[in-house]
């Protein structure tokens, strides 16, 4: 796979702590008036095993948290790696979005959501480095995956565990083109909120 360039939004000083960009902002119409944006080169490229050291830091604070992710809390670095690093000859493939410092910021992968006469719909994980977040980052990664998964003859893309309480990615997956199909209640049991709702989110590519 050629490596693509994105744009990735650089927000104003001191946003994280701020909470911005608002939850909601990329549904609503975002950058809001008034907001001025820098917008700085990223590369998204095909992940190597290189890369993992610097995934699995930001990787393991966002599983330990438990918000985001239906996974193990206590998930080991062997059965992440496994997991998330696709290799040939299977269709998953693994993306890392890099800055121009060359720090990745955040990793994505792909696969069939079903093996058989399913194949040909596919689904995807994403994780941005929390110190990275409200860059565009996720866009960006989202944008690739789905021109990619388009390229490899998928027919639609469907997120299987969105957690409703994450109203940023609910959002963003919404303003990509995403909608919710169902939502089984209680299904994630939040460490704040408790139990909440999965949703099943999909788009036609």
């Amino acid at each position: 796979m050629i490596p693509r360039r994105h744009q990735a939004i650089v927000s104003p000083p001191g946003a994280a702590a701020s909470g911005w960009p608002p939850p909601g902002a990329a549904a609503s119409g975002w950058p809001p008036p008034g907001v001025v944006v820098i917008l700085v080169p990223m590369l998204i490229r095909d992940a190597t095993a290189g890369d993992w050291p610097a995934i699995w830091p930001f990787m393991r604070r966002i599983v330990e948290a438990g918000e985001t992710f239906s996974w193990d809390r206590d998930l080991t670095e062997e059965r992440a790696r496994a997991f998330w690093l696709h290799e040939p000859p299977g269709r998953g493939r693994t993306v890392v979005a890099v800055d121009p410092a060359g720090t990745i910021v955040g990793t994505a992968e792909t696969h069939p959501n079903h093996g058989g006469p399913a194949a040909h719909v596919a689904s995807a994980g994403f994780m941005v480095d929390p110190g990275h977040g409200g860059r565009g980052v996720g866009r960006a990664l989202c944008e690739h995956v789905l021109d990619q998964a388009r390229a490899d003859g998928y027919r639609a893309m469907q997120f299987n565990a969105v957690v409703e309480t994450n109203t940023r990615a609910v959002a963003l997956w919404r303003s990509l083109g995403f909608e919710v199909l169902a939502t089984v209640p209680e299904a994630f049991n939040h460490p704040v909120a408790g139990y909440v709702g999965l949703h099943i989110m999909y788009r036609r590519l």
